[in-house]
């Protein structure tokens, strides 16, 4: 009878070393799939829709005030990878002294792409 019990407690050992294991090698997998934070991409575009090389965009960190900026290139496209998703930012693009409308990104979008089109009259 001792002996049953040093085989079960063994086996039960055993198995809770297995659970263990697998949840370590299982919590890598899941952190990766979460986004490390949000994207914001659009185009700076004109009046009649063309794309407006050389812009510059700005983004704004509400709690910080700390700006970002993107120069543009021929297509018009501009992007910020990583984004924290926890934070409010505002966005406008310039050019030859042109300014778009301002845009917010709110922290409660939860949408971790986020694509804005900011036009500015070259006119």
């Amino acid at each position: 009878m001792n002996h049953s019990r040093s085989v079960i407690k063994a086996a039960s050992v055993f198995c809770l070393i297995l659970i263990a294991c697998a949840t370590l090698c299982a919590s890598p997998d899941q952190k990766a799939e979460k986004p490390v934070g949000r994207l914001l991409y659009g185009k700076v575009l004109d009046g009649d829709d063309n794309p407006v090389p050389d812009a510059v965009v700005y983004v704004t960190n509400s709690r910080t005030r700390a700006i970002k900026t993107y120069i543009v290139g021929k297509d018009g496209t501009y992007r910020f990878p990583a984004l924290s998703s926890a934070v409010d930012y505002e966005v406008y693009a310039q050019f030859k002294n042109r300014k778009s409308d301002t845009k917010s990104v709110s922290q409660f979008d939860d949408r971790s792409q986020v694509y804005l089109v900011l036009k500015i009259s070259t006119r």
